[in-house]
């Protein structure tokens, strides 16, 4: 089946990419306003894109009634944000955070989040994440009516003890940091799963008069 997504609502076209790019990495953004209130909202189009800086995207979808959300909005006023990653024990909460409430509702006192301190930017993480980067916003790009992607620099990780295996060397222990992936269709995430690894092959000239057909 071919799909022009200029002949289709946009609504249609989300559901099909949702459908199809799986698993997603889910970013769990908290943020602070200009007027210090603390946010935060899932995201699932999220990923790194690169080390050298060590850069990362958000993909920030417009909200039907507020129009920019408040995580776009406190990100372009501040430039700055937190991304934590979210274990399995903490996706209820998750998803609480993920609720239509007004800007002056604070999703972490919704969820009964604690929150900690960051090192290098105002906003704080959150306390029980496996994972937290602090992040300076270095471009934002409007993609549509009110949908922008935020790509943010990395100052700074933090990585709960527990699960590094060497943290001199960076050796972290990635399956028992448990994190959940969003799947397919409303309401749909995976944690866990079967596991498989392949080598990356490594390319070898033939040697000189050799025909490699031969």
């Amino acid at each position: 089946m071919f799909y022009d997504c200029a002949a289709h609502p946009e609504q249609f076209v989300y559901k099909l990419m949702t459908a199809t790019v799986t698993p997603r990495p889910i970013a769990w953004v908290t943020t602070r306003s200009e007027t210090g209130g603390i946010n935060a909202a899932p995201y699932s189009f999220f990923n790194v894109m690169g080390h050298e800086p060590p850069t990362v995207a958000l993909g920030l979808l417009r909200d039907p009634d507020k129009g920019l959300k408040d995580t776009a909005e406190n990100i372009t006023a501040t430039g700055e944000f937190v991304i934590n990653l979210v274990a399995r024990q903490m996706a209820e909460a998750m998803n609480v955070t993920a609720i239509n409430a007004p800007r002056d509702v604070s999703e972490v006192e919704l969820a009964g989040l604690a929150v900690a301190p960051c090192v290098k930017v105002a906003p704080p993480r959150l306390a029980e994440a496996p994972v937290s980067f602090e992040c300076r916003l270095h471009a934002a790009v409007m993609t549509g009516p009110k949908q922008m992607i935020a790509i943010g620099r990395v100052a700074a990780i933090h990585i709960a003890d527990r699960f590094l295996l060497d943290a001199g060397r960076g050796h972290v222990d990635t399956p028992a940091l448990d994190l959940i992936a969003r799947m397919h269709g409303s309401g749909w995430y995976k944690a866990g799963g079967e596991m498989f690894q392949m080598d990356r092959p490594v390319y070898t000239p033939p040697e000189p008069g050799l025909d490699r057909d031969a």
